[in-house]
């Protein structure tokens, strides 16, 4: 079989996604038989991969098919679009609207079947606003170019996935959204994931209130009018999941390796456990896009951008999960 087509956007390139994904295709691992083909600005890629030794050329190209994967070369679907004096660890409107021109060609490619997955390298929310696309993220921004109503986050980490019923709001308008439907889709979302991985997940679902609301003693019940109706829903469907679980507890033991995954109810609820088991490993997956997309989890990191000593181990992972997730129906 044909080794997965990876698309890698190259992210904010003030950011450090261009050293990353130099270094990281330069220190593939062996097991890892990807294509890949960054889409980004090729002048850029070619000044990070100086700036860590990469040891790799550029080929830049417009299209897919004129990809040669020739060894010690990266593909570059070129968008040119980037200065030559833009500097290294700076907001700015530029870096934004190259980071949005990248998702924009890097969907238009996927979506007309010329890669199997999208893996992106970090982009600024301020600059992507300063550039006048206001979008919360990535994750935001790749529903509303495809169409796609709702899609869930899901990070990895070692011993650790975590999928969110919401992301991207405040707490307490996260709380108000937080309703049965949602809930039940999202546990739907992060179970058919894994059993596309070839697993029968065991899921626990966090409650909102401390203790999972103590039976009514903490918040205003809203473990049993807006959680419990979606497991009740999700157990009828074969699916294996518990809860509403008190969160402090829960996570301790889905490490321990009682359950696959933890359905979080916010967005510190679950970025915070991920990320105590550390940013180097973790991978942030979108869940319901009508291709695979997977992304480092971590930022732009603009303090050591351009400095070359960013870790590529977020973004070697990234693209591992991607050539793990990608549909094997050809």
């Amino acid at each position: 079989m044909r080794p997965p087509s990876i698309l890698i956007t190259m992210g904010d390139p003030s950011g450090v996604g261009p050293e990353i994904i130099a270094k990281s295709l330069a220190r593939l691992p062996s097991d890892l038989d990807i294509l890949p083909l960054v889409v980004g600005d090729a002048r850029r890629l070619e000044c990070a991969s100086r700036l860590v030794d990469s040891g790799l050329s550029i080929h830049a190209i417009k299209r897919p098919e004129q990809a040669c994967h020739a060894p010690r070369t990266i593909e570059c679907i070129d968008v040119p679009i980037v200065s030559s004096n833009l500097p290294f660890g700076r907001i700015s409107a530029e870096g934004g609207e190259a980071a949005y021109q990248f998702i924009i060609k890097a969907v238009a490619l996927a979506q007309e079947g010329h890669a199997h997955a999208i893996c992106t390298a970090p982009l600024n929310k301020a600059a992507l606003h300063a550039a006048g696309h206001i979008f919360p993220g990535h994750t935001e921004l790749l529903a509303n170019l495809t169409q796609t109503p709702e899609v869930s986050m899901l990070l990895v980490a070692p011993r650790l996935r975590v999928i969110h019923v919401t992301t991207h709001i405040g707490i307490m308008d996260a709380v108000e959204r937080i309703e049965p439907g949602i809930v039940a889709r999202t546990i739907e979302r992060g179970h058919e994931l894994l059993r596309r991985r070839g697993m029968s997940p065991r899921i626990a679902v966090c409650g909102i209130n401390p203790h999972a609301g103590e039976g009514g003693l903490f918040g205003r019940g809203e473990e049993d009018t807006k959680i419990a109706p979606a497991i009740e829903k999700c157990r009828n469907m074969g699916i294996d999941v518990q809860g509403p679980l008190p969160a402090d507890t829960l996570f301790f033991r889905a490490v321990r390796g009682d359950f696959d995954l933890v359905v979080a109810m916010y967005h510190d609820q679950g970025h915070g456990p991920v990320k105590v088991l550390g940013l180097e490993a973790g991978v942030n997956v979108t869940v319901g896009l009508p291709f695979v997309r997977t992304s480092v989890d971590h930022g732009t990191a603009f303090d050591i951008a351009g400095k070359g000593v960013a870790d590529a181990g977020s973004m070697v992972e990234a693209l591992r999960l991607a050539a793990e997730l990608y549909p094997r129906s050809e």
